[in-house]
Order: structure tokens, then C-alpha cells, then sequence
């Protein structure tokens, strides 16, 4: 008798917000300090990261950028009053986490591949954030039941994010350690990648996931890592990479149109996310949109772009990082700038079929 009236007190003090809720998952585009507390070399936990990012006073965050990530934008557009936690941070409230605000599982490094980013040693592969998830869930589920947890479930936007590092990693020299081979070709690996996110997307569907954004796969052979180990001339992209992608995105189209076919429209609804166009637009036409430079990154110069700095100095007292992160497209050699971001966010919130399907975001929440 005790032990019920414990849980129905508890359980009073945990009522899911009627406010935006999302769950994220994927890589470094999208972590929110997950990677923080791994042993890993893919980190962004020091100086200049977040040095414009508000809510930690330019302090870093984990995230891999100067400022916000595109989730943490869409959901201050939709009424968040905060940013969904780190599932790893020693911190984090599961429970009161997970039915307030959401829970952030992405991980830098990983892919859709378990095998992706072992260089980096510790990574989340999508594979565990699912699993995580599910953990989470668990929680909602001993306060409110399972029929209050799918009620609860149905309203939460999940975003992915996932894919950049399984194509960087396979188009890499040496040899890519995608599948454990390095004769696999682009198809097969495009393939590859579509099943396992296809069994990745159904086992969140069936832990309750009903509103999903998958977000593509950006132009990578623009960005400047692959532009510099491509030495591809300012100004351009590698036509190379940029065809796998396209290749994948085209796989990802019609696989996300299948789950739509036959989960659909009144179980679920999963949207794609057209982030190719969106940022290969900005690239293209990133004087129009206020930028001043779209091929170096705006901290870290030439290989090996490592980005390092003070940001109480300006660059010319040894600062390696720009001094109006507003005008650069990308942060680093891998990530965009909180003004990228935003564009991107706006885009992906209210845009066109163009550039989200079968409906936006917004609409999506609504």
C-alpha cells in the first residue's frame, strides 16, 4: 500500500509538458555534449566551442560549434523553454528530463554503422542511442503507464541526424574501415547504410516514435576537410563525393516514403529533411544570405584544422578562430556556424515540399 501511494505521489510531480518535447539522435552536427563524457577524441569541450552560445555565457557546451545546433533552434521556434540534456551527462533527471524538455542522444563520430568513427575510439553508435531511448522510455513508462507513455510519445518530435560520418569515413585514405573491407562500392555501401536507418527508424517506431525528421545527408564534398584532402580549389566541391551523397539521399527519399506507405499517415509520419539543397544554397549563394566566406572554416586553418583558441583574444594576438563568426558558413572543418544553422532551421521549420516532405516541421509539430 505504501509503495502504490509512493508512485502515485511521484508520478503527480512528473506530468508530461504540454510544451515542445523532442528526442534527438545522431552525430557531432547535433550532440549536445554526449561526447563529453566519453573517452574519445572526438570532443568539443574546450575553447572557442560555444563561445556564442548564450545559455552557458560563451562557455563550452560539447556541442561542435560556435553557438546553437539546428534542433536547439527549431525547438526555441516552437516554445522550448530549454534545451534537451545529454543522455550521459551524470546530471541529467532521466524521468523528469525525458517528459519535460526531451533527452539529446547524438554522439560525435558515429554513424549509422556500428563500425563508423572507431577511429575516434568512443562514439554513440545509432544503434546504442536507440537502446538508450529505450532505457528512457523505461522511466516514462513506471510513472505513467504504457498507454500514457504512447499518448506522450505521439505528440514528441524525434529528430536524426545521421550518415555524414559513414560517407566521410568510407570516401577517407587510407582505406575506409566501413564493413571491415576496403573493396565495397558506393552502392553497396549506400545500401547498407538505408538498412540499417530503416531498422533503426521502425524500432523507434515501435518504442512509440510517431512524428520522425530524417535529416539527409549535407554536400560533404564542399566542406573544407574533404575539399582539402580532395585539394579541391576554392570555390568548389568534390563532384565525387558529393555524388555518393546525392546517391544515399536518393535511397533515403524513397525508403522514408515506404515507412510513410505503411505506417501511415495515421500511425506515424516521417519527414525528410532536403539539408543537401538547403546548404548547398548557402554555399552557392552565401553572399546573398551575408556571408563572406563558404569554403575555409572560420576556426582552425590548414590541415590539420585543429581548432584552438581564447576567445577573450582577437586573431591578432594568436587567436586561431575568426573574429565575426557571423559571416563564415562553416565553424570548423566539419561544422556549420550558428548562422548557418539558423538558416537551415528556418528553412527545415517552414519551408516547401522542396525542402522538407511530405510536410515541414512546423506543420509536423502542429
Amino acid at each position: 500500500m505504501l509503495t502504490w501511494l509512493l508512485l502515485v505521489l511521484l508520478s503527480s510531480q512528473f506530468q508530461p509538458c504540454p510544451c515542445y518535447t523532442s528526442f534527438v539522435f545522431g552525430d557531432s552536427l547535433v550532440d549536445a555534449g554526449n561526447n563529453n563524457y566519453l573517452f574519445t577524441l572526438a570532443k568539443a569541450d574546450s575553447p572557442p566551442y560555444g563561445v556564442d552560445f548564450k545559455p552557458s555565457g560563451g562557455r563550452p557546451t560539447g556541442r561542435f560549434t560556435n553557438g546553437r545546433t539546428i534542433p536547439d533552434i527549431i525547438g526555441q521556434q516552437l516554445g522550448a523553454k530549454s534545451f534537451p540534456d545529454p543522455y550521459l551527462a551524470p546530471s541529467v533527471n532521466q524521468l523528469e528530463n525525458t517528459v519535460h524538455i526531451g533527452i539529446n542522444y547524438a554522439s560525435g563520430a558515429s554513424g549509422i554503422l556500428d563500425q563508423t568513427g572507431m577511429l575516434f575510439i568512443g562514439r554513440v553508435s545509432m544503434r546504442e542511442q536507440v537502446n538508450e531511448f529505450e532505457q528512457s522510455r523505461s522511466y516514462m513508462v513506471e510513472m505513467m503507464g504504457e498507454n500514457g507513455t504512447m499518448e506522450f510519445l505521439k505528440k514528441a518530435i524525434f529528430i536524426v541526424t545521421t550518415g555524414s560520418n559513414d560517407i566521410l569515413n568510407y570516401v577517407q585514405s587510407p582505406p575506409p574501415l566501413v564493413m571491415g573491407t576496403d573493396d565495397v562500392s558506393p552502392l553497396t555501401l549506400q545500401d547498407t547504410m538505408i538498412t540499417n536507418l530503416t531498422l533503426h527508424l521502425k524500432r523507434l517506431h515501435e518504442l512509440g516514435a510517431r512524428k520522425l525528421v530524417v535529416v539527409g545527408v549535407g554536400p560533404l564534398g564542399c566542406i573544407p576537410f574533404v575539399r582539402a584532402v580532395k585539394l579541391i580549389p576554392p570555390g568548389q566541391c568534390s563532384t565525387e563525393v558529393n555524388a555518393i551523397v546525392q546517391g544515399y539521399n536518393g535511397k533515403l527519399i524513397r525508403a522514408l516514403r515506404g515507412l510513410n506507405r505503411d505506417m501511415g499517415p495515421d500511425r506515424s509520419i516521417f519527414v525528410y529533411a532536403n539539408s543537401y539543397d538547403i546548404f548547398l544554397n548557402i554555399i552557392s549563394n552565401h553572399r546573398s544570405y551575408g556571408f563572406e566566406e563558404a569554403s575555409e572554416p572560420c576556426c582552425g586553418a590548414l590541415p590539420p584544422f585543429l581548432c584552438f583558441g581564447d576567445p577573450t583574444r582577437n586573431s591578432s594576438t594568436g587567436s586561431v578562430f575568426c573574429d565575426d563568426r557571423s559571416k563564415y558558413v562553416f565553424w570548423d572543418a566539419y561544422h556549420p556556424t550558428e548562422a548557418a544553422n539558423l538558416i537551415m532551421a528556418r528553412a527545415l521549420l517552414d519551408g516547401n515540399q522542396s525542402m522538407t516532405s511530405p510536410i515541414n516541421i512546423r506543420q509536423l509539430y502542429h
